[in-house]
């Protein structure tokens, strides 16, 4: 795909809002790459493209980052894959519409890795919130903003 053209990237594996940015992609003729490990159905539609990656370790998350540029949308609640996506120069998202910048993506990554040192050490964590109505909106108007400001330049 040109770099020219603004696109959707989707960590696809555990994406729960692809129905949402099929929606947004439709509507803003977006071309939309939904990237994975193992074969996932997508529509079968011209804008929307599917790549299955080896099954090897973060494949998927090589593929996009590899891809990510200026004019890219990055889904993914990959903490690690959106810090490499916005060393890029990528707009990344979360499927709960709140933009990883680079601003707020060193806090975040080393969050991660404080939660997965207690995790090792035999803390009890809970898991994220679960994932609501509320986020789906929200999610939508982030992607929709984030293709606005891209196809403005």
């Amino acid at each position: 795909m040109s770099g020219d053209v603004v696109r959707i990237l989707v960590d696809g594996d555990a994406c729960p809002v692809k129905d949402e940015i099929y929606k947004v992609a439709y509507r803003r003729e977006t071309p939309v790459t939904v990237v994975s490990n193992s074969y996932l159905r997508v529509p079968a539609h011209p804008l929307i493209q599917r790549v299955v990656v080896s099954d090897g370790f973060d494949a998927a998350d090589d593929w996009i980052a590899e891809t990510a540029d200026a004019k890219s949308v990055v889904v993914t609640a990959d903490i690690l894959l959106a810090d490499r996506c916005l060393k890029a120069g990528a707009s990344v998202l979360s499927p709960t519409g709140k933009p990883f910048t680079t601003g707020s993506i060193g806090a975040a990554v080393a969050t991660r890795a404080i939660m997965a040192d207690l995790r090792a050490g035999g803390e009890q964590l809970g898991g994220p919130a679960p994932f609501a109505k509320q986020d789906r909106s929200r999610f939508l108007q982030a992607l929709d903003q984030a293709l606005v400001r891209l196809a403005r330049g």
